[in-house]
């Protein structure tokens, strides 16, 4: 059976209805092909509304091929399809339980979890598969993106009820805020409540990047409110190179660490196992290196306006537990020779620092150590000695 000239029909027993500008039935392998010349073919069905060029629809399997110029809506979530090719399986009783789709040809998804006017994730990847209204498998080349946040991998999964979405294949994440960071690793989960990214975790390899902080770890976990950066936590097994954090002019090691971040700003770090830092007045190469170690260890900053940009992050204190060590460079106000060395020891040391230098160090339980001046500048020996005139 052929029909041209504009076609409009629906599936008897069933709301689904089509128009094409030509149709044609094959009964021996029950097909109904469907073209689009001056029109485009359009399909309203029960879960979904599609406009394609050609469209082919094999009754037995309950299968809908369609090709160029693809747009499918999910009526029930909104999310939205845009490709070469769409291969849809209805839902039917003794066939399938649940709609399923495939895409090939690089489409982009506006994918939604519901029916809302918030902010799809616009998904990109060489090919995807639906299952149900909210899991979908992405390969090649696949990006996620939205105005909070972009990320990338060779292959992603999402599943929207279980709130747990993976990218792997060399995998990174970016947020989009007034302080950007990024995430690399092995292997990147993400925690979903609802439409809400909440959570970020690299396993291996992990790589953390902020605007003025940086975090290694073989695990990093990154946790977001209100679509900004919080908090971070870094671990790894012992075999595993050790957690660190490293911000303009100080670093710290340990077995596992956990930074404050309050609307991406950072304020603090707290060190676990083994615990070390290293700390410099400044930059450069030649600077002297402050460090403290302990069992664990608390490290605050603090903002400090800066008239001529955004306000600057300073270390403001350092605090050590159990098995405290601390070797630091302390200046005097009445001495221009130079800071003194003071190495000290014990349950509890606290330094206090003021701008870029160490303005208090306190040690409580079991102190000792020891402090060393600077050492007084070497003679001159370019100038001639003054003579000393001849006795008389």
């Amino acid at each position: 059976m052929f029909a041209g000239g504009g076609v409009l029909a629906h599936c008897e027993g069933t709301s689904t209805t089509l128009s094409a500008d030509s149709v044609a039935w094959f009964a021996g392998v029950k097909r109904f092909d469907m073209i689009g010349q001056r029109n485009i073919v359009h399909i309203r069905d029960t879960t979904l509304t599609l406009d394609a060029t050609t469209a082919t629809y094999y009754l037995a399997q309950e299968r809908l091929e369609a090709h160029r110029n693809v747009v499918a809506v999910n009526r029930t979530t909104g999310t939205v399809l845009r490709g070469p090719n769409l291969t849809y399986y209805r839902a039917a009783p003794g066939i399938r339980d649940t709609i399923e789709m495939y895409s090939s040809g690089r489409p982009t998804i506006d994918y939604h979890a519901t029916a809302d006017s918030g902010e799809p994730y616009v998904i990109v990847a060489d090919r995807v598969r639906f299952k149900g209204n909210d899991k979908m498998w992405g390969g090649g080349r696949v990006t996620i993106d939205r105005s909070d946040f972009a990320a990338q991998g060779d292959s992603m999964q999402l599943d929207q009820p279980a709130g747990f979405g993976v990218l792997v294949g060399k995998p990174a994440m970016e947020g989009k805020g007034a302080r950007p960071y990024k995430l690399t690793g092995t292997r990147i989960e993400l925690g979903l409540a609802g439409r809400e990214l909440r959570r970020v975790k690299a396993l291996g390899d992990g790589v953390a990047t902020g605007s003025d902080w940086r975090l290694t770890a073989d695990t990093i976990d990154l946790r977001l409110e209100r679509r900004k950066l919080q908090r971070a936590f870094a671990w790894g097994p012992k075999d595993s190179v050790r957690s660190r954090a490293v911000s303009t002019t100080t670093t710290i090691r340990a077995d596992s660490l956990a930074l404050d971040l309050p609307d991406e700003v950072l304020t603090e770090a707290r060190a676990f196992g083994h615990a070390f830092s290293t700390s410099k007045k400044d930059s450069t190469k030649n600077a002297d290196m402050d460090w403290i170690a302990g069992d664990s260890l608390i490290a605050r900053w603090t903002q400090v306006p800066d008239s001529a940009s955004a306000p600057k992050t300073k270390l403001h204190e350092l605090i050590s537990r159990n098995n405290a060590r601390a070797l630091t460079h302390v200046q005097s106000e009445h001495d221009t020779a130079g800071p003194s060395i003071n190495y000290s020891r014990g349950t509890v040391i606290r330094i206090v620092m003021k701008g870029d230098k160490v303005d208090t160090v306190t040690v409580t339980g079991h102190a000792d150590g020891v402090q060393l001046e600077h050492r007084p500048p070497a003679p001159d020996t370019t100038k001639h000695p003054t003579p000393t005139p001849p006795n008389r």
